[in-house]
């Protein structure tokens, strides 16, 4: 089965232009359009519909980049369902604090744990933004990895609620 990129003729890529993909996007849901093959034999109709549920859920992706990123890495074997990901103990010891510091913040620390949050997520950023513009994206073992742990690091980051 061909991937979402391979299936909008597109190279590999960490960041997808929604607006210049969209005409594709249409023209592919009016080719594999499920009432287009009323008629054909059972297996383009099966077909037809496994494109289009392929079609969506790519679309739907292209739409959120944590998401963009968690199937890059998948498709390149980096990223399991249900795997066990460990984050390094100083990273979480700092989220840690940050959502300790939440349980037990008065109005006027708000701000210092939200630029603490902010802080962080700056500092994950920076190490994946060299090669997440980069188009296509040249999947090193290197990237690959640094990319993985970003992806987990900002999941623990998204969860802090700073009121």
């Amino acid at each position: 089965m061909e991937n979402y990129f391979e299936l909008f003729g597109i190279p590999v890529q960490l960041q997808v232009d929604i607006n210049q993909l969209r005409p594709s996007f249409f023209a592919l849901s009016r080719k594999f359009h499920p009432d287009f093959f009323i008629g054909r034999s059972p297996e383009e109709q099966q077909s037809a519909l496994e494109k289009t549920a392929l079609l969506n859920k790519a679309w739907r992706t292209f739409q959120q980049p944590d998401e963009l990123i968690r199937y890059v890495l998948e498709i390149n074997g980096y990223w399991q369902a249900g795997e066990k990901y460990e984050l390094g103990p100083n990273f979480l010891m700092e989220v840690m604090e940050l959502n300790e510091a939440l349980m037990v913040q008065e109005e006027n620390d708000a701000p210092a744990i939200k630029e603490q949050v902010g802080s962080l997520q700056t500092q994950i950023l920076e190490k994946v933004t060299p090669f997440i513009s980069e188009i296509p994206f040249q999947a090193t073992a290197e990237k690959l990895a640094a990319m993985k742990e970003y992806y987990y690091r900002k999941k623990y980051l998204d969860r802090i609620q700073v009121v």
